[in-house]
C-alpha cells in the first residue's frame, strides 16, 4: 500500500494537468496552444506507461479507472480528427486481434493438440487396421468416397455460392467451439477432437488407399488456414472455461468479463480469416491449377496469417495490449518515466 500511495502522490499532479489540457482542447487538439499541444503528447505518453505500469503491479481498481480515463480522453483529443471507423478497424487487425491471438498461445497450443492429435491417431490406426477401417468407413461406402464424393464435394455448386456456404459452417463450427467453452472447457475440446477425428477417418481411407497425394491436394490449399482459425477459436472457448477454472485472485465474474473481452476480440477477427479460407476453398481447391500451385497458395496464406499474428502479436505485447475489446494502447514502460 506504501508503494502505491507513493506512487499516485508522485504522479498525481501530472494526471491532474493532463485532465485539465484535455477539458481545454475539447474535442480536438486546435484549441490548445503549441507549448500546450506538446505538453499533452508528453503527458498523455508518460500517463500511458503509468496505466501499463498499475495494471501489472498494483490492479488497484480506482487507480485503474482514473487513469484509464485520463489516457482515453488524451487519445479521443489526439487521435479524433481521424476517420474512428477505419482507424477503429486498422487498429483492430493491427494491435487487438494478433494481442488476443498471441496472447492465448498457451491455449492455442491445447487447442492444436486437441484437434491434430485425434487426427493423426485415427488416421494412423486405419492404416494399420483394416478392421478399424471397415467399421469406421464400410467397404461399399468407402469405395463410393474415394471414388468421387470428396473429390466431387468441392465442385458440387458455383463458386461463390459454395464460398459463401463453406464460411458460414466454418464461422459456425468456429462460435460453437467459443461458446461451449464457458463449460469449463469440456464441451470445446470434445469439438475440437471429433473434428479432428473426422479428419483422421478420411485421411486414414486414403492413405489405406494410396491416394494420400488426392487428399492433401485437396485439404492443405484451404486447410492449413481453416484448421488454423478452428484451433485459435477453440483456444478462445478454451481462455474462457479456464476463466471460471482457475479465475485467480479475480472473482470469477471479473475474470469471465476480462477474457471474455479477449476471446470475443479473436472470435471477431476470425470472421476475416474463415472469409479468406472460404474463397481459397471456393476457387483455388476445385480449379485446374496443378497441386504443387494450390497446396502452394495455401502455405503461403498459412505462412501470412502466422507472421501476422506472431509479429504484431509480440509488437503488441510489448505496447502493453492484452487484446481486450476497447482497451486503450499504452506505450513500452520506460523506468525513467515510472520514477
Amino acid at each position: 500500500m506504501i508503494d502505491i500511495d507513493r506512487f499516485i502522490a508522485r504522479n498525481q499532479g501530472a494526471w491532474a494537468r493532463l485532465e485539465a489540457l484535455t477539458t481545454a482542447a475539447g474535442r480536438g487538439p486546435r484549441r490548445l496552444a503549441p507549448g500546450e499541444l506538446e505538453e499533452l503528447v508528453q503527458l498523455y505518453q508518460r500517463a500511458s506507461a503509468h496505466l501499463a505500469h498499475a495494471r501489472g503491479t498494483y490492479r488497484d481498481p480506482a487507480l485503474l479507472s482514473r487513469l484509464t480515463a485520463a489516457v482515453g480522453g488524451a487519445n479521443a483529443v489526439l487521435y479524433g480528427s481521424r476517420s474512428r471507423t477505419g482507424a477503429a478497424a486498422a487498429r483492430f487487425f493491427a494491435e487487438t486481434f494478433p494481442a488476443a491471438v498471441w496472447g492465448a498461445r498457451r491455449y492455442v497450443a491445447v487447442s492444436a493438440a486437441a484437434l491434430l492429435v485425434p487426427a493423426v491417431a485415427v488416421g494412423v490406426w486405419l492404416v494399420l487396421s483394416d478392421q478399424a477401417l471397415d467399421v469406421a468407413l464400410p467397404p461399399e461406402a468407402r469405395e463410393a468416397y474415394l471414388a468421387s464424393e470428396f473429390e466431387d464435394y468441392y465442385s458440387s455448386a458455383p463458386a461463390g455460392q459454395f464460398s459463401t456456404e463453406v464460411l458460414i459452417n466454418n464461422i459456425r463450427v468456429s462460435i460453437l467451439a467459443f461458446a461451449v467453452g464457458v463449460a469449463l472447457c469440456i464441451p470445446t475440446l470434445l469439438v475440437l477432437v471429433t473434428n479432428g477425428a473426422n479428419i483422421g477417418v478420411a485421411g486414414g481411407a486414403f492413405v489405406d488407399a494410396g491416394q494420400g497425394g488426392q487428399f492433401f491436394g485437396l485439404i492443405l490449399p484451404h486447410g492449413l488456414l481453416e484448421l488454423t482459425a478452428v484451433i485459435v477459436a477453440g483456444a478462445a472457448g478454451l481462455r474462457l472455461g479456464w476463466a471460471l477454472i482457475a479465475p485467480g485472485d479475480r472473482t470469477r465474474a471479473t475474470a469471465v468479463a476480462e477474457e471474455g473481452r479477449r476471446s470475443v476480440a479473436i472470435v471477431l477477427g476470425l470472421i476475416l480469416v474463415f472469409i479468406v479460407a472460404g474463397l481459397i476453398e471456393g476457387y483455388v481447391t476445385p480449379s485446374p491449377l496443378p497441386t504443387a500451385v494450390r497446396v502452394g497458395i495455401g502455405v503461403a496464406i498459412e505462412v501470412l496469417f502466422l507472421t501476422w499474428v506472431v509479429g504484431y502479436g509480440r509488437r503488441a505485447e510489448a505496447l502493453g495490449l492484452t487484446g481486450a475489446l476497447g482497451e486503450e494502447p499504452t506505450t513500452v514502460p520506460d523506468e525513467r518515466v515510472l520514477s
